[in-house]
């Protein structure tokens, strides 16, 4: 009887012939396939339990399989193979959903066990990934948890990007639940915001008497981790001293706290977390190019609210859900006219903005229903606009420049807010430049010059 059916695509004769009697050996019944077009076709006219297929093939990229048995839902684990390899290759394969990445030539013993566990998991677990709190289905984010257990299974550092509020250290957390460190401590420091002296004690730790102030011993995050993970929260904003003293604890896997001339060893999973865009601070010098390698082993990105539109009404009503039993009020409910106005605002906060604002809804709503005009007005155009829909025009029509000057006038306002009133880090918020963030703040009279 055999153990399952496994189709092979590589346009080398020989490595077909070689998996079609290993594979025949260990009871697999096998198909194979030359090229992209022939591969896909097999995929699709078939039904298979696994499917191993070289990354490089006459007209194309293995991906390119993989990636149309996504589209088609198709979930049997798919294993990539090539002579050629690279992290990146690596990384690639991963992110389109590979189950395993082998390099050629590869070890036949370990090809049986990958081959024994992939076709013995249970594909359901396997392909939906729980995460507490991390709602969404749509592709951009199942793509990221499907990957979580990967990930997290190697020991390499993760640079984890993306805006604010999009759920960073909530993913950290979730590779640190998944990874061999879970047993033991998550530890999140957020590196913008303590002055440089006092986050290197807070990461390296400091022996009494190190400076002024410094009474005992402190062990510092790196050591109060061991066993465990360490979120680097915010790493673009680290000075260039913690950033040479930090790559050389990343090399050396030791620390040494400020003021000691001994080095601790440290057993510690590290991830990174930036809403900056890194590769742009290194070539402007603002960020060490070694160290942005060292952290950049794997990449996650986190997609913005206004990316994964589709996941909006479930995280609203999940918000909604959680706020209700939080404040031990009764359930409410989201009106469709609700849904469409917060799926028409650009959420400039991301996931955390959208739970703020239904935070502070629920807690104001009397009744059990929250529908348009229980949102905030900013959310509904803006001081003096109309309610407007994502796609929708007033049958009296609009004046167009005053609704979108009141669009402005609003998430500049929720950006200065944010930041304390510095205009230059709410135009970052904003994705706008630092000059047109100023002349708009003229003209709408938000601030006076700086």
């Amino acid at each position: 009887m055999s153990r399952g059916s496994i189709l092979v695509v590589d346009d080398e004769r020989s490595l077909r012939e070689f998996l079609t009697i290993l594979l025949e050996q260990e009871d697999y019944a096998v198909t194979t396939a030359e090229t992209v077009a022939s591969g896909i076709e097999r995929v699709l006219g078939g039904t298979f339990d696994l499917v191993m297929c070289d990354l490089k093939l006459p007209d194309g990229s293995g991906l390119e399989v993989l990636e149309e048995a996504r589209r088609r839902h198709l979930n049997c684990p798919f294993i990539i193979i090539t002579a050629h390899t690279t992290p990146q290759h690596a990384l690639d394969a991963l992110r389109a959903g590979a189950a395993e990445y082998l390099s050629k030539p590869f070890n036949v013993d370990d090809l049986k066990l990958i081959l024994a566990k992939l076709m013995q998991r249970d594909s359901t677990t396997e392909d939906h990934v729980e995460v507490p709190d991390f709602i969404g289905s749509s592709p951009a984010i199942r793509r990221i948890l499907e990957m979580v257990p990967r990930l997290a299974a190697t020991p390499s550092t993760i640079l984890i990007t993306g805006e604010s509020g999009t759920g960073k250290e909530l993913l950290a957390r979730a590779i640190h639940a998944f990874s061999a460190h879970a047993n033991g401590p998550f530890l999140s420091v957020n590196c913008g915001a303590l002055p440089e002296g006092l986050l290197e004690s807070e990461l390296f730790g400091h022996v009494r008497g190190a400076f002024t102030g410094a009474v005992r011993d402190h062990a510092g995050l790196f050591a109060e981790a061991e066993g465990g993970t360490l979120l680097l929260d915010e790493v673009g904003e680290l000075t260039p001293p913690t950033q040479v003293k930090l790559l050389r604890v990343l090399q050396e896997r030791r620390v040494r706290p400020v003021g000691s001339s001994q080095e601790i060893e440290v057993d510690v999973r590290v991830l990174a977390a930036t809403n900056r865009d890194l590769e742009e601070a290194v070539k402007e010098r603002g960020f060490r190019e070694d160290l942005f390698y060292r952290l950049n082993v794997l990449h996650l990105h986190l997609p913005s609210l206004r990316q994964r539109g589709e996941d909006l009404p479930q995280l609203a009503r999940h918000f909604v859900e959680r706020t209700c039993a939080a404040f031990g009020t009764p359930a409410k409910r989201l009106t469709p006219d609700a849904l469409r106005v917060l799926q028409a605002y650009p959420w400039p906060g991301n996931v955390r903005e959208l739970e703020n604002i239904i935070e502070r809804t629920v807690a104001l709503e009397a009744s059990e229903i929250i529908s348009s005009g229980s949102l905030p007005e900013h959310l509904r155009g803006g001081p003096g606009g109309p309610p407007i829909e994502q796609s929708s025009l007033p049958e009296e029509g609009l004046d167009l420049e005053e609704y979108l000057d009141n669009m402005r006038l609003s998430l500049m306002r929720q950006a200065l807010e944010k930041t304390g009133g510095q205009q230059k880090k709410a135009s970052e918020l904003l994705r706008m430049s630092y000059r047109a963030f100023r002349y708009h703040a003229d003209k709408l009279g938000l601030v006076r010059d700086e």
